[in-house]
């Protein structure tokens, strides 16, 4: 059964502060049972969309890296671009938007590293063991690079997979923008006529003749589209766009997958915060109240049984008064006796199966046992 380890957000005064118990709680889940000498160190978050300001304060991630430079490790932050459009969509709105949000090396005392590059296409195809949907993921180059991955996750919930995990933040958040796209539908692009001007660029850059421009806009032939994503990226007006047509059971497949991909063959580690749980991601450009009160940080080595234990205390906490699941519930008492949260605050929401693909796949279990320090 794996270990889980959770401290509170209780700081009494002349008790250590938020971040010094960060620090206690690694140490004692066995972050330094890792050899972290001379290792470079990816330290796997989410920067926050601009607007949004329920993504985690630099402070915790200064925490992390604390700990890694002392047990002698080169730590980053990284994130991969993201594949709607918005502040993350590329190298440089994406370090730009970290920059803002307080991800800097100033107050991180580390650099961040787009781990796709300039346009999301600084990528790895990395096999996955046990892979039912996705026999070889499409990983950020720089996440491949690193000797350890460290996930420092704000758990939260989702509008599709139920809640923002351990495993959402490695496996959805690793893949590279043709990643995402793989994973939220079979991995081929579609033209939006309304924003394509017919500049070709998308059929110069294509090794594969799916693109073609006929009476001013551009088309894309599924059948020779190989999936790769360059020519999403190489759109000056982003009128490439991913189809987002995938079942809720194989997106959420497909992200175990991932974060196999990711986390197979090499040491890796896990921390998750529940605190400030918004109903939706932090990829959206604002946020709504929590849905439930700010609960702890937990560390683990297996992030299945990470997440699981997330899901028990968010499902185990009341809804917090005046938020959209407490409306949920006013408006609907009759969900109150289901006993778990995330299917009523997202209603076209699932987050089971991604658990149990996981644990299918050997990424980890869900029994756990919950070590409180």
């Amino acid at each position: 059964m794996s270990k889980v380890y959770f401290t509170d957000f209780r700081t009494p005064y002349g008790g250590p502060s938020m971040p010094q118990k960060l620090k206690n709680l690694v140490k004692a889940a066995g972050i330094e049972t890792i050899d972290f000498k001379n290792k470079f160190v990816a330290i796997k978050m989410h920067f926050g969309e601009p607007g949004n300001v329920s993504f985690l304060r630099p402070n915790y991630a200064r925490a992390v890296v604390d700990v890694v430079k002392e047990l002698g490790g080169k730590p980053f932050l990284t994130d991969c671009n993201t594949l709607y459009i918005g502040g993350r969509k590329n190298g440089l709105d994406h370090i730009q938007s970290a920059y803002e949000n307080g991800f800097n090396p100033l107050t991180c005392d580390c650099h961040v590293v787009i781990a796709d590059g300039l346009k999301g296409t600084d990528e790895e195809y990395v096999p996955v063991k046990n892979g039912e949907l996705v026999k070889e993921a499409k990983i950020g180059k720089a996440l491949m690079d690193a000797d350890i991955v460290i996930s420092l996750t704000h758990f939260k919930g989702h509008e599709m997979a139920g809640f923002g995990g351990a495993l959402k933040n490695i496996g959805m958040g690793g893949g590279s923008r043709a990643g995402k796209m793989e994973q939220h539908n079979d991995g081929k692009p579609q033209v939006n006529p309304k924003h394509c001007i017919g500049c070709g660029k998308c059929v110069a850059i294509c090794a594969h003749g799916a693109p073609s421009v006929k009476n001013g806009k551009a088309s894309i032939d599924t059948e020779k589209c190989v999936g790769c994503g360059r020519c999403l990226a190489n759109c000056p007006m982003d009128a490439i766009q991913s189809i987002y047509d995938a079942s809720l059971e194989n997106l959420n497949k497909k992200i175990a997958e991932y974060a196999q991909a990711i986390c197979q063959d090499r040491p890796c580690f896990h921390i998750s915060l529940i605190v400030d749980v918004s109903p939706c991601c932090d990829c959206h450009a604002e946020n709504d109240v929590p849905f439930v009160n700010d609960i702890g940080m937990l560390a683990s080595f297996d992030p299945v049984a990470l997440d699981q234990a997330c899901a028990d205390l968010v499902n185990g906490a009341p809804a917090m008064p005046g938020s959209a699941l407490a409306e949920e519930y006013a408006a609907h008492p009759e969900k109150k006796g289901g006993h778990d949260h995330f299917p009523v605050v997202g209603p076209n929401s699932e987050w089971k199966s991604c658990l149990a693909h996981g644990e299918k796949i050997g990424l980890g279990e869900r029994k756990y046992e919950l070590v409180k320090i």
